[in-house]
């Protein structure tokens, strides 16, 4: 299971505003640069971004892209739905008729990637952008732990 280019890089992109401040404007040519990320691809993400409510934008030459919420407040989950990103460990859906085996009968291990899928959204809805800038993740307090 891998996440896409576009949860990484829209996750990238709002903890990159962050870092420039809360309250600052940033436009997508200079998240771009800093981030390396493709200007029409940013654009697209900005645009569901922007539709959920996550960023807002403002035109002109003092123009930009900002946060709606405050980077401590706003969850990775929530940047990650935002740009329909789906945490898929499953080979099946629930929706689908024929089950992760290819016939009517899920599989052995299908409550166990069930269980993996919850976790990881768990995760990233424990984790805020703030946490993201400051460096302040749980793997990173578990290291220290050790």
């Amino acid at each position: 299971m891998k996440l896409t280019a576009k949860g990484r890089y829209a996750v990238m992109a709002v903890a990159d505003m962050a870092a420039q401040g809360a309250s600052a404007r940033s436009s997508l040519s200079d998240i771009s640069a800093r981030q390396n990320i493709s200007l029409s691809f940013l654009e697209q993400l900005f645009g569901k971004l922007r539709r959920a409510g996550l960023v807002e934008s403002t035109r002109g030459a003092a123009g930009g892209y900002q946060l709606t919420q405050e980077p401590s407040a706003l969850t990775l989950d929530k940047i990650i739905f935002a740009v329909n990103e789906d945490i898929k460990a499953h080979g099946c859906s629930p929706e689908a008729k024929i089950a992760c085996t290819g016939k009517t009968d899920r599989c052995l291990t299908h409550d166990l990637w069930g269980a993996l899928e919850n976790h990881i959204e768990q995760f990233l809805a424990s984790v805020s952008v703030q946490d993201v800038v400051d460096g302040r993740l749980p793997v990173a307090e578990l290291e220290a732990a050790e």
